[in-house]
């Protein structure tokens, strides 16, 4: 290559790159981005000079619906839950922005059944069904639930069904433990509400935040306390519909509830020709 070769080379490597640097911000005047952030309304007086492009994406932009939790106000401080019934907690509960799992929810899912009830039902979290309706166990583990409850000779109305955070998880993985801390007031307050007369808790993260403690496969079926109600560890119905096995030991905890109401379970007996 000669001299003059190697300069035009270098005048094109330079052109290249001027255009390449102009063309970051091609799409976006510094008119209209100034108009953007001070919250006027580009689309109503501008159109880039070249192809209008800008002014397109940010008025569609500005009609994309925003959803509760972007524009609510990030809230730090827990407000006083003792005296609220359970229709202002739901309210309460419903506008939090108190951890991070409210970014990404359709819904809070509060709780739903009986107030008061003799029994109640804690899980984990909800799922992606849960939280698409709103409504806790509703999927295939909340499906379980509902035949482990009639089991036991009550109907899913007759009892209270709530979670340990309000929100789901990413990925529905376990709670974090900020998030879990951030929302126990919520389930504690609608504990005092509902004043069980015994407790069971699907799963290990209930056992954690509920009594503190680790090792759901050693203490399910044993009675624990909590505020002096009674409380039975046991499986999460998740975990029943990936472990067919585990169902009767399940089946056992439900047992020893079941006695605390006076109900006894009645096997069908075999017909005989």
């Amino acid at each position: 290559m000669d001299k003059d070769d190697g300069t035009l080379l270098d005048d094109i490597v330079k052109t290249l790159q001027v255009e390449g640097e102009s063309a970051k911000f091609a799409d976006l005047s510094a008119d209209t981005a100034a108009e953007f952030f001070s919250g006027s309304d580009p689309a109503a007086k501008h159109t880039d000079s070249r192809n209008g492009k800008a002014a397109i994406v940010l008025s569609e932009a500005k009609n994309q619906p925003v959803s509760g939790s972007a524009r609510a106000p990030v809230e730090t401080q827990m407000p006083d839950l003792t005296s609220m019934d359970l229709q202002t907690l739901r309210q309460v509960a419903v506008k939090c922005t108190r951890c991070p799992l409210h970014k990404d929810r359709e819904h809070v899912v509060f709780g739903c059944g009986q107030v008061p009830a003799e029994l109640m039902f804690i899980g984990e979290a909800p799922g992606a069904e849960e939280d698409s309706k709103g409504v806790p166990f509703v999927g295939a583990a909340g499906q379980l639930l509902t035949q482990m409850i009639k089991s036991m000779q009550f109907q899913r109305s007759d009892v209270y069904i709530s979670n340990i955070v309000k929100c789901r998880p990413p990925g529905n993985r376990i709670p974090e433990d900020s998030e879990a801390q951030t929302c126990m007031p919520f389930l504690r307050r609608q504990i005092e509400l509902v004043s069980p007369k015994v407790i069971v808790l699907l799963g290990a993260v209930p056992l954690k935040y509920i009594l503190n403690k680790t090792g759901i496969t050693s203490l399910r079926g044993r009675w624990e306390s909590y505020g002096g109600i009674r409380v039975m560890p046991t499986f999460h119905p998740a975990y029943l519909l990936r472990n067919e096995n585990a169902k009767k030991f399940v089946w056992e905890d439900l047992q020893q509830v079941m006695k605390c109401f006076g109900k006894v379970h009645k096997p069908v007996r075999e017909r005989t020709s």
